[in-house]
């Protein structure tokens, strides 16, 4: 048993290893081809920047801002619309999502409006959003707790329908009352999925966000990005662009490491 064990982390350790080495041998190759494109200049410069000027651009930006904004100034706006709407949606989707999977009532309450608005996209009712609540942080923040709110809604009730009923039903015979049934039972078989829901909320929020900042606002990483674009800046799309998907990139992995801390039994490597 001990051998198998021992055996079976090696091989995770390797193929970890093997993993991380694909990941570098990608970007590595992905940064090359950029660099000859631009050394070689198959494209314009006006469209393509190359490697280098991105990064004085964004060494520029990171000291001077951008239009005379500091960068952080940017990012604290972008990053507090995110933040907020995510909070709010975390704190409603989920009792709603688990509630609307346990009970079929408050399900039929629920589930059809979130899944009336959620194909449509979130532009085509942002300009009604402006209209009701006006063009700052109000209507933004409206905005991606809609977009927020379906993805974590829908996986919370995906997960209690995944609940194998015995364990509910041994727990009734125990004279487990519906509270502690809920909450040693429900909520901890639902939180693996409750966190793949929360990650995929950020990135629709994430992407509405940058949408939103283009269409009413001045001020934000997606406004900076339009704000370039009206100027052919490529290097500042590009810097922003990096900026995005970078950042992205580090909310998703503290959630991932804030759901290694709670939901521990699930087996990560």
């Amino acid at each position: 048993m001990g051998l198998n064990k021992q055996k079976g982390s090696k091989n995770t350790i390797k193929k970890n290893k093997t993993e991380k080495t694909l990941t570098i041998v990608t970007w590595v190759v992905i940064l090359s081809v950029w660099y000859l494109i631009t050394k070689l200049q198959l494209v314009s410069s006006t469209l393509v920047p190359s490697p280098y000027k991105v990064w004085n651009t964004f060494i520029s930006i990171l000291k001077d801002g951008y239009n005379g904004v500091p960068l952080w100034i940017h990012l604290g706006a972008s990053f507090k619309r995110l933040f907020l709407a995510l909070g709010l949606s975390i704190i409603t989707a989920i009792p709603i999502g688990l509630l609307s999977g346990y009970f079929s009532k408050v399900k039929a309450i629920a589930d059809s409006i979130v899944e009336f608005y959620r194909p449509l996209p979130p532009l085509a009712y942002y300009t009604l959003l402006i209209l009701w609540l006006g063009i700052d942080d109000t209507s933004k923040i409206t905005l991606l707790f809609l977009a927020a709110f379906a993805p974590i809604y829908i996986s919370c009730v995906s997960a209690v329908r995944k609940i194998n009923e015995d364990y509910v039903l041994s727990a009734k015979s125990l004279g487990a009352d519906q509270k502690k049934i809920f909450f040693k039972i429900v909520l901890p078989a639902c939180l693996p999925d409750i966190f793949t829901g929360i990650r995929t909320a950020v990135g629709v929020s994430y992407t509405t966000l940058v949408s939103a900042e283009m269409i009413a606002a001045t001020s934000g990483i997606g406004w900076m990005v339009l704000d370039a674009s009206n100027f052919l800046k490529s290097n500042v799309i590009v810097v922003g662009i990096l900026i995005m998907g970078v950042t992205g990139i580090l909310i998703d992995m503290g959630l991932r490491f804030i759901e290694k801390k709670i939901v521990f039994w699930k087996g990560y490597v």
